[in-house]
């Protein structure tokens, strides 16, 4: 193969002693052997990746995708491609998906660097914001938010703010990993970020879950307000978010239940400090005090969890058994933190399994278990050999382990933890060999039956070839000594003999203490071990020489005979030692315990200073203390405050109102909830237009108008637009008037004062009406009166023509569709459902039940000779944040029966992606699916063309898409436009003055965000179709549906 153009060839190194000897990597020039990084000639630094940038250049896509993939891997191999930029900045607008993925990924790494030639592409960047694939979307979005430069920050917010309300989850997460970027550059937008973070808070995905958790962590974390309503949610999100967010929302809801809930512990914790005192004071008035905390523990109200509370230790326990070791350390601190004591043992289990893990996890882990079995000891008793040390661990796992094992050492189990010990000090391991001797010490401080056999053992050490060893179990036998000093005589002259062999300063300073603190018990031996140390004074080490002064001074108040002289020699040699320590401590001893006339009054106390009766020293476990941090955070790996910790609140002494995390949705005029009448980017205008015309089920609540006024303003748009009006299902008009003329008699002020036996007569009389009523229609109805979904009285459908454009209807009243030609689409072959054939159509009328659902009508046949019986729905399996409202089951079908009807109701979340469910007979399962088109997720509205013009305009730049298209011969009439435009889409018709425009709105379902269609024919066949709409991915959408309807 030709090398690519623009490569410069070998030299041999022969021939230039600088020329590297390896060959280069595919886009990289040869560098000089002896400073790796610097080119070999100028000329070599001006066709640096020249075939890279060849490549770029070409019109061939492949060779674009090559000269990309090898950047990437240059990147990936910590080579520098900076100077590539403007190469690779070009293709940013590349139509191929693969290179402009490639193309985002390389500007995500060099944006920040070369932010001035980032801001030339940034309108590139803001119409990758609007590509209909979600993963250019993101990268755009990711790419805009790694440009540091305060300048573009609105552009920033609004990409941001137009992220959040996309129809990819993928994108919102990406969103909510550009809130910390943009609040890290300017600080002042953190009011519009919180807006933001507050309604990718209320987002029903697992995959944005955990990265709005993070950013609100980064930004707010005090504005715990936020969390109230999004508590529960959180919680029964928990267990499908990717790990990482695990972790995040874990923690966060740590910290949150800490100051909503009360400590389960709390009565447990008053009595153990109610018996702390009772044991320890002995005066009358401690038990006056105890028997008033007991009395006042009596009256306290016996502790009842907080429902919310349970719900997150229920939630999160499942997590224990997650391969991820950072979900199952946060599961168990948030237990330890949070569970009732009875409760926090389930962790102990999965902690052990986590000790099988690398040695970085196992390093984490047993840093957490060493503070956990401080104060729970219990929990990890059963699992005691899992802490048995190996050879093959290191030494600061094998520290930890100690520390785990002296932690959990009891009078049951400690002689099988001495014997461990006994083996551990014969490893060759030098520093776990002073941890274990250590763990000795402290075993013996804590369990006193245990002492003698300890320090006996301790003893033996002494007489140990490693000086280490016998210098570490000096120092330790020197502190148990310290607890019964008159008993151990023997082993303190044992050990003065000692200080001839041994060389370690610490190990010599503790003998040398030793001896002085109980130079009374060897009053032979304290004088000779003084006269050997003075002799090699000069040579020993500081903190030697300090303790032989300390010895010389208490031989000399308790036997100045002997030592006097040899004190005074010791004095002398430190008052002219290099140390200034030594000769200050020398100076200050020899006024103290010489008697001179300017010694003063202070001579006379020189014993009770020297000699006075020290108290024991304390063995405790460095993690003592460790605790006031939260568990699983870097602070309390390091044992201190690390930047960015947040401090684990305190349990508050009474319960906050739980109220607060209740979600109610409340109803506005038409039945949508209050959260997508307003805010949240939606669309709410305010209508005065006085002439409107309902037309919408009675489950809605709203009140329909009676039969006359209906076809009268049925007549009145029959005369505006010259078509006739065909009524559809009359029967269902006779029984809308019925319920409206009920509902308007009662209505009237007289009859609402009249109450009594007379309008419940009235009431029953209209019942059994209606039952009569509807046992006549029985055969006619069977089909949808059997599903169940529509109640028994309806408003007619009026055909799309008959409606006129000058009607206006209330937006909030998404109205249904007039009869015309619906698509059908096949649910179940009845080759595959072995008889039983399934056919769907969106019937384009509100669901009943709840008006966010798109209502499904469902034809089943049986094309069978047996009966096929219980047909349903089962294990609906919607992608998160879908619902599924199932029909009701039916009994039986007939067999070589038709046209059998029932309706359902899905919430799509206004996405086309596919809701699936299993339709089951008494002896079958089928798996199947229904996906919808766009035009299918939305209802149309009515308005009028001030108002369209109005909304339109408040839907700009990237909200808007226009595709221009040549209409066919028979699309060019105002019916054919019409008919095919809302054929495509479930829209309704705006009335518009110019004869050449069309215009059509509708709501997405789901959301309620507006769609706006416009579609303008120019000269000859040519025309302009423009949608505008804050779901950018829908409108990308539509556009293509309706080009292909007028297209084809």
């Amino acid at each position: 193969m030709a090398p690519f153009p623009g490569r410069s060839r070998w030299r041999s190194p022969a021939a230039d002693p600088t020329a590297c000897c390896s060959p280069c990597l595919p886009g990289e020039q040869p560098r000089a052997a002896g400073d790796e990084g610097q080119l070999l000639t100028a000329p070599g630094l001006l066709h640096r990746h020249d075939d890279l940038k060849e490549m770029l250049d070409s019109n061939k896509d492949s060779l674009k995708l090559e000269a990309m993939k090898r950047i990437v891997a240059m990147i990936a191999r910590g080579k520098n491609a900076s100077d590539l930029f403007p190469a690779v900045v070009k293709n940013v607008a590349c139509k191929n998906i693969e290179v402009k993925k490639l193309v985002y990924v390389y500007l995500v790494r060099y944006a920040e660097e070369q932010q001035d030639l980032a801001l030339l592409s940034i309108s590139t960047f803001q119409r990758g914001l609007k590509d209909p694939n979600q993963l250019i979307r993101a990268s755009a979005l990711r790419v805009l938010s790694s440009i540091r430069v305060p300048i573009i920050v609105p552009i920033m917010m609004l990409a941001i703010k137009e992220a959040a309300s996309d129809m990819s989850p993928y994108v919102r997460k990406t969103a909510a990993h550009a809130i910390p970027k943009l609040y890290s550059l300017d600080s002042d937008q953190k009011d519009q970020l919180i807006e933001v973070i507050e309604k990718l808070l209320a987002d029903k995905t697992t995959l944005v879950a955990g990265s709005v958790v993070m950013a609100f962590e980064e930004v707010c974390p005090e504005r715990i307000d936020l969390i109230h309503k999004n508590y529960r949610k959180l919680c029964n999100l928990l267990i499908d978010v990717e790990e990482w967010g695990q972790v995040v929302i874990i923690n966060m809801l740590t910290r949150y239940a800490r100051t909503q809930f009360l400590s389960p512990n709390q009565n447990e914790s008053l009595l153990e400090d109610s018996a702390e005192k009772a044991f320890y004071g002995s005066d009358e008035e401690d038990t006056k005090d105890a028997k008033a905390e007991a009395t006042s523990l009596v009256k306290r109200k016996p502790y009842v969890m907080d429902p919310d509370h349970r719900l997150l230790l229920r939630n999160t326990k499942p997590l224990l058994q997650s391969r991820n070791a950072a979900v199952v350390m946060a599961v168990a601190q948030l237990y330890f933190h949070l569970a009732p004591k009875a409760e926090v043992g389930v962790i102990a289990k999965a902690l052990v399994r986590l000790l099988r893990s690398h040695r970085s996890v196992q390093y984490v882990v047993l840093q957490n278990v060493a503070t956990m079995s401080i104060k729970r000891r219990g929990m990890f008793e059963p699992y005691l050999k899992s802490f048995y040390i190996r050879s093959t661990d290191p030494t600061q796992i094998k520290i930890l382990k100690l520390e785990v094992l002296t932690n959990l050492a009891n009078e049951t189990n400690i002689s099988t933890i001495l014997r461990e010990f006994q083996t551990y000090i014969r490893s060759m391991d030098k520093d776990f060999v002073a941890a274990t001797i250590q763990a000795i010490g402290r075993c013996a401080t804590n369990i006193g039956k245990v002492r003698d056999t300890c320090l006996n053992g301790l003893v033996q050490l002494l007489s140990n070839r490693d000086e280490l060893v016998v210098a570490e179990s000096v120092v330790v036998i020197k502190k148990l000594l310290q607890m019964q000093p008159a008993q151990h005589s023997e082993i303190i002259k044992h050990m003065a003999k000692l200080t001839d062999n041994i060389q370690v300063p610490m190990a010599r300073a503790s003998i040398l203490w030793l001896i002085g603190e109980y130079c009374e018990h060897v009053p032979k031996i304290a004088p000779d071990v003084l006269r050997k140390m003075a002799k090699s004074f000069t040579n020993e080490e500081d903190i030697v020489k300090l303790q032989v002064i300390n010895l010389a001074a208490k031989l000399y108040l308790t036997n100045s005979k002997q030592s006097k002289l040899l004190t005074q020699y010791v004095l002398n040699l430190a008052k002219y030692d290099q140390n200034y320590d030594i000769r200050d401590r020398a100076r200050f001893i020899r006024q103290l315990i010489v008697p001179t006339e300017k010694s003063g009054a202070l001579n006379k106390y020189a014993k009770k200073l020297f000699l006075a009766q020290k108290p024991a020293p304390i063995l405790e476990s460095s993690f003592k203390d460790r605790d006031h941090f939260q568990l699983g955070s870097l602070s309390h790996l390091l044992n201190a405050k690390a930047v960015g910790y947040q401090e684990l609140p305190d349990w508050p002494d009474e319960a906050p109102d739980p109220s607060v995390r209740n979600v109610e949705v409340v109803r506005g005029s038409a039945g949508l909830p209050r959260a997508h009448q307003g805010g949240g980017g939606h669309w709410e205008p305010r209508w005065r237009s006085s002439r409107t015309l309902t037309v919408s089920p009675s489950s809605t609540g709203t009140k329909h108008l009676p039969t006359g006024e209906l076809q009268q303003a049925l007549g009145q748009l029959q005369q505006g637009r010259g078509e006739t009006c065909l009524l559809a299902e009359p029967e269902s008009v006779s029984e809308e008037s019925e319920s409206s003329s009920s509902e308007g008699s009662s209505s009237s002020g007289s009859e609402e004062e009249e109450e009594g036996s007379g309008d419940q007569s009235e009431d029953k009389e209209e019942e059994e009406k209606r039952k009569k009523k509807k046992e006549k229609e029985a055969p006619r109805k069977a089909s949808l009166e059997s599903a169940g979904r529509y109640p028994a009285h309806h408003v007619p459908w009026v055909p799309r023509a008959a409606c006129s454009p000058m009607a206006v209807l209330a937006p909030s009243q998404l109205l249904s569709p007039a009869f015309g030609s619906v698509r059908t689409y096949e649910l179940l072959h009845r080759m595959t459902g072995e008889g039983l054939s399934v056919e769907y159509c969106f019937s384009r009328r509100p669901f009943p039940h709840d008006p966010h659902m798109v209502a499904v009508q469902i034809q089943i046949s049986n094309n069978t000779d047996a009966e096929v019986k219980s047909l349903r729905i089962s294990e609906p399996k919607p992608l998160s944040g879908m619902r599924i409202q199932e029909f009701p089951e039916i009994g039986m079908a007939q067999p070589g029966s038709e046209g059998s009807c029932v309706v359902m109701g899905i919430d799509f979340c206004d996405s086309t992606q596919a809701a699936n469910f299993q339709l089951c007979t008494h002896t079958r399962h089928f798996y199947v699916s229904i996906q919808p088109p766009v035009g299918e997720l939305m209802a149309p509205v009515f308005m009028s063309e001030n108002e369209f013009k109005k909304e339109q305009g408040k839907l700009t730049g990237m909200s808007e898409i226009t595709e221009k298209l040549t209409l066919l011969e028979k699309c060019r009439s105002d019916h054919a436009i019409v008919q095919q435009v809302t054929s495509a889409a479930n829209v309704g018709r705006v009335p518009c003055g110019a004869d050449n425009e069309y215009r059509f709105a509708a709501k997405t379902v789901t959301s309620g965000s507006l769609v706006l269609i416009t579609l303008e024919k120019r000269e000859g066949a040519a025309a302009q179709l423009t949608v505008n709409s804050e779901k950018m991915v829908i409108g990308t959408m539509l556009v293509k549906d309706i080009v292909q309807a007028l297209v084809q």
